[in-house]
């Protein structure tokens, strides 16, 4: 009876012991707690503090009162800060070009390149500006975490402009939870028409000159002034 009382015990000392095991390693292969609102901006930043990056992008923009909706593609260069370089290839060409300063839309079946200040028409963030520089977030928007709308894949920030204007009433930023590239803008205006864009290829720390942020006008091109 001793050696089989000391058997038994023994055995439920190894069971204890593996239990123990089990659970201790369920704890250390679990996953990690999901990062604060301030890591997520903080990584944004850090994801977009390079020289530059390039992109393709598709837009879908969406009148909600006539129910009418309209899809655009291209490619997006950017470099800090303040340059970007939309480039619309579908449906038609237009060619959107920022030195941070002066502003050129160039449509060329119309033959036609308007001109005017880029600080005014990217204000609070109309145009997705803080692309271009990411110390915009901070500066110009009060920025929320919407936690109902996260994935395991994409960590989501509303963004309200702290100065409200009848272009951006709100933004909707999608966030790769791995590198912290932006994935998708949504932009609502007061009327709540919306402007998606997705962002596909993306690539980082893109080297670009200056001068592919300057816009030579052809000759014989209409120039009309954007106010």
């Amino acid at each position: 009876m001793t050696s089989t009382s000391n058997g038994f015990k023994l055995f439920r000392g190894l069971l204890i012991c593996l239990c123990a095991l089990v659970v201790g390693s369920g704890n250390a292969f679990s996953q990690p707690s999901a990062p604060k609102l301030e890591d997520i901006i903080s990584g944004i930043e850090n994801r977009y503090s390079g020289s530059g990056f390039f992109a393709r992008f598709s837009q879908t923009s969406t009148l909600k009162e006539m129910g009418i909706s309209d899809s655009a593609s291209g490619k997006i260069y950017v470099k800090h800060p303040g340059m970007m370089r939309w480039e619309y290839e579908k449906p038609d060409r237009q060619i959107f070009v920022t030195d941070s300063r002066t502003l050129w839309v160039y449509r060329p079946e119309d033959n036609q390149v308007m001109v005017g200040e880029a600080p005014a028409y990217f204000g609070s963030g109309k145009g997705a500006s803080f692309l271009s520089d990411m110390k915009q977030l901070r500066e110009n928007f009060i920025i929320l975490r919407h936690e109902q709308a996260d994935t395991d894949l994409l960590y989501v920030l509303t963004l309200t402009p702290k100065i409200q204007k009848v272009d951006v009433s709100v933004i909707y930023l999608s966030i790769s939870t791995t590198m912290y590239d932006i994935v998708q803008i949504v932009t609502l205006n007061s009327y709540n028409d919306e402007t998606r864009i997705v962002f596909n290829d993306r690539r980082f720390n893109q080297g670009y000159d200056n001068n592919f942020f300057k816009f030579n006008i052809p000759a014989g091109t209409d120039v009309l002034r954007l106010d």
